[in-house]
């Protein structure tokens, strides 16, 4: 069988790359050795964001005197949750399903292992079969780091110690919880697990929790996650995972924390083993990231590498981004990637967003820059809605360009409000003009106008 185009893997980016290819009239092979949708789909993104909205409902049932409504022995169904987030799941793989065929893309579930190179084409195997395709696009993704930690794969052998995978399927609610690891799906899953009655623990390795996430943010998601009960362990190495409990390293000394379950969260690496990219010589860096151009080109001509598997933003809609650039230059209009205006969400509660510099790396890189600090209790809808919230709004000014070159929030709403942001560095709008836009009142959104004349 010969194509136009082979997709090697069904997520984010290879969906959306075959259903654009597909759209333009190419023909189109996807192959997926698991389920479409890939991570985010199935064990990602969306259910994790099905369990978060349950933790939510449920954190409101348990607060809600504060705001006037009592609610009377509140409890949550761990199994009905699971239940609801497999019918999440499946809603949407089925909707990526309809959306492929309807743009004529044939679909193959199977283990793709590209075998080299022939005057009609690119060679795949899959299932004992050939396939021949005059491009190739790789969107296989990335998995999750495992580190060599003690103790840490018969854990995994024997079900206590978990991935992102297993820990959106647990039915028992663990009694204790110990997350290694502080960055995003570490407090997704801690702030979950807390809100429906674990003991949680996360143990990180950094002086502070969520990556690179503005410091100052971090700090306040972390106070709001001490009142509710989660215990931090900083700058600590974990170092033995035994049958029930974690030891960690703590300025020389061990420390040692019970656990029912323990979940590692340090981190994903593209996922680049096994495909057969020494048969036509794609490069790969150390990391094992394929090696892209701004046109998603690898250094073989006709081979594209979108999303996780190139290693430079590890996030669902950058991979979305990255799948057009692609079909685009395959079809010849010339397209390149931008990584400045990408948004970065932690849909915890409260909500954590931010885009373009934070105020550490604007002075990392030397530049000159104003910096706008304000409660988000500018915002009358946030102050009705969130009794004793603490959350800030910060925009950053290049005071050269005049220009926003970055806006980090905390609090809920964020993740809906930043996009705006988003579209304020992307474009390069002056700060003039922003403040001339009419924001409506009242939102949430409005404190980034607010900042602006804080400035």
């Amino acid at each position: 069988m010969s194509v136009d185009l082979l997709v090697i893997g069904g997520g984010p980016a290879g969906y959306l790359a075959a259903e654009r290819a597909g759209h333009a009239g190419l023909k189109v092979l996807l192959i997926e050795k698991e389920n479409i949708g890939g991570v985010c789909l199935n064990e990602g993104c969306i259910p994790s964001k099905a369990l978060l909205y349950s933790a939510k409902i449920f954190d409101y049932a348990k607060t809600g005197k504060k705001y006037g409504v009592t609610f009377d022995l509140a409890s949550i169904d761990q199994a009905t949750v699971i239940k609801r987030k497999k019918k999440v799941v499946k809603t949407l793989v089925a909707g990526v399903k309809v959306v492929l065929k309807r743009n004529k893309v044939e679909i193959i579930n199977g283990k793709a292992l590209i075998t080299g190179r022939n005057s009609e084409g690119f060679v795949v195997n899959c299932n004992d079969n050939e396939y021949i395709a005059k491009r190739l696009i790789i969107a296989t993704g990335s998995i999750p780091v495992m580190p060599p930690i003690k103790g840490l794969h018969d854990g995994y052998d024997k079900g206590f110690v978990l991935t992102n995978r297993e820990i959106l399927n647990l039915i028992e609610i663990p009694e204790k919880l110990v997350v290694v690891g502080g960055g995003v799906i570490g407090l997704e899953m801690a702030s979950y697990y807390n809100s429906v009655g674990s003991e949680v623990t996360i143990i990180e390795m950094l002086d502070h929790i969520a990556g690179q996430t503005d410091k100052e943010i971090s700090t306040i998601l972390q106070k709001n996650y001490e009142k509710k009960g989660i215990k931090f362990n900083l700058s600590s190495k974990v170092v033995i995972i035994g049958n029930d409990s974690v030891s960690f390293e703590f300025n020389g000394e061990i420390f040692e924390v019970p656990a029912t379950k323990v979940l590692v969260s340090i981190g994903r690496k593209p996922n680049t083993n096994d495909l057969g990219l020494e048969s036509i010589n794609v490069e790969t860096n150390k990391q094992g990231a394929i090696l892209t151009d701004k046109y998603m080109r690898t250094n073989i001509a006709e081979v594209y590498a979108p999303g996780d598997v190139n290693g430079k933003s590890m996030l669902a809609h950058t991979a979305y981004r990255e799948a057009e650039v692609c079909i685009n230059n395959i079809l010849g209009k010339r397209d390149i990637m931008r990584y400045n205006a990408i948004p970065s969400v932690i849909y915890t509660n409260p909500e954590v967003a931010s885009v373009g510099e934070t105020e550490e790396s604007a002075k990392e890189k030397g530049l000159d820059v104003t910096i706008a600090n304000i409660t988000m209790k500018f915002s009358g809808r946030y102050v009705a809605e969130n009794e004793g919230g603490n959350g800030i709004c910060k925009v950053i000014k290049d005071n050269k360009y005049n220009k926003i070159i970055g806006v980090s929030l905390i609090g809920n709403y964020a993740s809906e409000v930043i996009y705006g942001a988003s579209l304020m560095i992307e474009t390069e709008m002056q700060v003039d003009d922003i403040k001339e836009l009419v924001f409506p009142h009242p939102t949430v959104g409005e404190v980034i106008r607010e900042a602006l004349f804080a400035l």
